[in-house]
């Protein structure tokens, strides 16, 4: 099965060229820069074929993705700078990204009879009430920029295609990139205290373990919306930095905080980012580890950098 994967550059892209080389499938990654830019660790996606490709460019689009010919997309490439995003003068490049470029590989996968999973995140969603969000649910109405312009590629991948998956994450961590984690442990390498708001509500995602799933799902044809995130139960970013500390053997103290107290950011945060996987479960598919037990790992693995 050959598979296409964009953003192979960032966490998530990163690992899933990874775990399609563990599984023999062959994988072809792309990404905006010439050359591949991640982490050169010697795993498989420094030695995987490799395309330069501004999924903005449709013409340039259509022209790698049908020399490629794949069975199937794993579309990871996205603005992710949800500050970045708010300010005018990046707006329109945002959308160009998320909701454009999302638009032109769907229109090839459609006129290639591809399937297409495109990655989305819980940002489509307003973050208010407790409840968790089902994947089926369509009350959208996103606080930002970069989830307004993810969810236009969401109704893009949805009206263009039907065999497409749309998977919502949030709270992501991996090796090949900036995240949490990374910031915390930094932060309690020179503070002695932090302020960590908990008043938002989620469940990380391991883009080890997520690329796993995907790896999964494309071999499948249980097509449809999804949420994947570890399991381990919902917490707070608060909660979060705790067991983050607990685990690294730091001794920084963190205070909890709501979000008004910690202050303002140029975008909007939901509150309420708990997403629903039981149709995971249900389609058949095998649960991601707890994010708990997915913290250690990662941990041991930035041990070893």
């Amino acid at each position: 099965m050959r598979i296409f994967v964009t953003g192979v550059g960032g966490q998530l892209g990163h690992d899933v060229m990874n775990e399609l080389a563990r599984r023999g499938q062959d994988g072809v990654g792309s990404d905006i820069q010439p050359l591949y830019s991640g982490v050169t660790d010697g795993s498989a996606v420094t030695t995987a074929p490799y395309v330069q490709l501004d999924i903005t460019d449709a013409d340039a689009v259509e022209h790698v993705l049908t020399e490629a010919h794949p069975d199937a997309v794993i579309h990871c490439a996205a603005w992710t700078a949800v500050d970045a995003a708010e300010d005018a003068d990046q707006v329109e490049k945002v959308r160009a990204i998320n909701a454009g470029g999302t638009r032109n590989i769907a229109a090839v996968c459609k006129a290639l009879d591809c399937k297409m999973i495109y990655i989305s995140t819980d940002y489509v969603f307003d973050g208010q009430g407790t409840e968790p969000w089902q994947p089926d649910c369509r009350d959208y109405r996103p606080l930002n920029v970069y989830g307004q312009t993810k969810l236009e590629g969401e109704l893009a991948v949805s009206e263009l295609l039907e065999k497409y998956f749309i998977v919502r994450i949030a709270w992501v961590f991996g090796r090949n990139g900036k995240n949490f984690i990374r910031t915390m442990l930094n932060l309690g390498k020179t503070h002695d205290t932090i302020r960590v708001v908990n008043d938002q509500i989620g469940t990380p995602t391991y883009t080890y373990d997520l690329a796993r799933l995907l790896a999964d799902m494309v071999e499948t044809e249980k097509y449809g919306y999804y949420h994947a995130t570890n399991e381990g139960g919902y917490i707070s970013w608060y909660d979060f930095t705790k067991e983050i500390f607990r685990q690294a053997g730091y001794a920084t103290n963190v205070i909890p905080v709501t979000t008004a107290e910690y202050g303002l950011s140029k975008a909007a945060r939901p509150f309420n980012s708990r997403l629903d996987k039981s149709k995971l479960r249900a389609a058949g598919f095998a649960p991601l580890p707890t994010w708990q037990d997915a913290l250690a790992r990662y941990l041991n693995e930035l041990n070893g950098e």
